[in-house]
């Protein structure tokens, strides 16, 4: 975090830089950005509990309590590990926007789905179970990130025209359900292998509003190179 914050980054009035942090350094960071223009904290997860005898769960409540602005849900992780359905996130959203959290939701599919062709009508399916109960006004709370799961770790590479041909249809699929208006108010960020020498040319694509940034992000000379990649 250090390292980064003295490494040469600019972000324009219409950008964010959120930092998505595990638990136990969650208020360590959010007093470091303190007073730092355009940035925010994320956690990684939060409970679909507002309240109760759930040890070791952490609310929404008391992410909010802290002054955590944001919350990552659906992670690929823990769809995968923790067997997170989209029923269960869509009780997660509904927490996290109860207290005024803005989630990030992630969404993709596997490299199975990918091979069968099937990966549009999975990732419908992902928005639709976990976000058409809400309103249009709730709906414009969140943001989304695409997470092509097949491209993590696998050795294969996603193209920016793939990038792009699944955010025009997460869009065209929003905007079927809540209008043009509405579709084109939600920011759809990309999360497959965002790296500093990809960066300028997925984010100049016309449905990609950012990156969900992984492994990237630990080195603050490529993360400043990220950032500043932004449109």
């Amino acid at each position: 975090m250090n390292d980064l914050l003295q490494t040469p980054h600019s972000l324009k009035e219409h950008q964010l830089a959120v930092f998505g942090i595990p638990f136990p350094y969650l208020t360590m960071v959010i007093e470091k950005l303190k007073g730092k223009a355009h940035t925010g904290v994320a956690a990684q997860n939060c409970s679909q509990h507002k309240a109760g005898a759930y040890t070791g769960e952490t609310s929404a409540e008391m992410l909010q309590s802290i002054g955590v602005e944001f919350v990552i849900l659906g992670h690929s992780e823990r769809r995968e590990y923790f067997h997170e359905t989209n029923q269960l996130l869509a009780e997660k959203l509904n927490s996290a926007l109860s207290y005024g959290l803005t989630p990030i939701f992630c969404c993709g599919e596997s490299l199975s789905i990918r091979e069968a062709e099937t990966q549009n009508s999975f990732v419908e399916t992902q928005l639709r179970e976990s976000l058409f109960h809400l309103s249009a006004a709730d709906l414009q709370k969140i943001v989304i990130a695409y997470e092509p799961i097949w491209a993590i770790g696998t050795g294969k590479t996603a193209s920016a025209e793939q990038a792009q041909d699944m955010h025009a249809h997460l869009r065209s699929v929003l905007a079927a359900q809540y209008g043009t208006e509405v579709a084109n108010t939600i920011s759809i960020l990309y999360g497959g292998s965002v790296k500093g020498s990809n960066a300028a040319e997925i984010f100049g694509k016309p449905d990609v509003d950012g990156g969900l940034v992984g492994g990237a992000s630990l080195k603050a000379d490529e993360f400043a190179q990220i950032i500043n990649a932004l449109k």
